[in-house]
C-alpha cells in the first residue's frame, strides 16, 4: 500500500469509519448527539459543537492547500463557532465535517507519495507528511475529548 493510501486510510478511520485505534470515530461518536448536548457546557471544557467546529476548521484549511490555495487558517480563529441554536444548525455542522473529511481523504488519495516529502506551504510547517500525521493525531486527541464529554453529559 502506498504512503498516501495508508495516510488516507488512517484519516478515514478516525473521522468516518474506523474502529481500530479507539474503537470509535468522529462520525460514530457524533451520530447520537443532539444539538442541546452539542452546546451543553461541562465545567470549563469546550463543548462538543466547539470541538467539532475546531476540527473541521483545520480540515477545511488543509483542503484549501491541497487544492492549490493558500494556508489561510489561524489558530486564533479555530474556536470561533457561530451560535448553534437548533438541530438543523447542528446537523449542518456535522454534514460539513463529514463532507470535508471525505474530501480531505479523497484529495490525499490523489496525491503522489513523493508529494508527502515536499514542504507544506512554508518550511516552518515541515512537510505534507508531517502536517497530515499531525492532523490525524489532532483528530484523535479531540475525539477522546468528545467521548469523555459525552460520558460526563450522560452522567448528569
Amino acid at each position: 500500500m502506498s504512503s498516501v493510501s495508508e495516510l488516507s486510510k488512517r484519516f478515514r478511520e478516525v473521522m468516518l469509519d474506523g474502529l481500530w485505534i479507539a474503537n470509535t470515530n468522529f462520525k460514530d461518536q457524533l451520530s447520537d448527539v443532539s444539538w442541546e448536548q452539542a452546546v451543553a457546557k461541562v465545567d470549563s471544557l469546550n463543548t462538543i459543537a466547539m470541538l467539532t467546529f475546531h476540527i473541521d476548521y483545520y480540515i477545511a484549511g488543509i483542503i484549501n492547500v491541497f487544492e492549490g490555495g493558500n494556508l489561510e487558517i489561524k489558530d486564533q480563529f479555530s474556536f470561533d463557532l457561530p451560535p448553534v441554536e437548533s438541530q438543523q444548525q447542528w446537523e449542518d455542522l456535522l454534514n460539513k465535517l463529514r463532507t470535508d473529511s471525505e474530501k480531505f481523504a479523497a484529495l490525499l488519495e490523489q496525491m503522489s507519495d513523493s508529494k508527502l516529502d515536499e514542504v507544506f506551504v512554508d518550511e516552518k510547517y515541515g512537510t505534507y507528511r508531517r502536517n497530515i500525521d499531525g492532523m490525524i493525531e489532532h483528530c484523535y486527541y479531540h475525539l477522546g475529548q468528545i467521548t469523555l464529554i459525552k460520558k460526563l453529559l450522560k452522567g448528569r
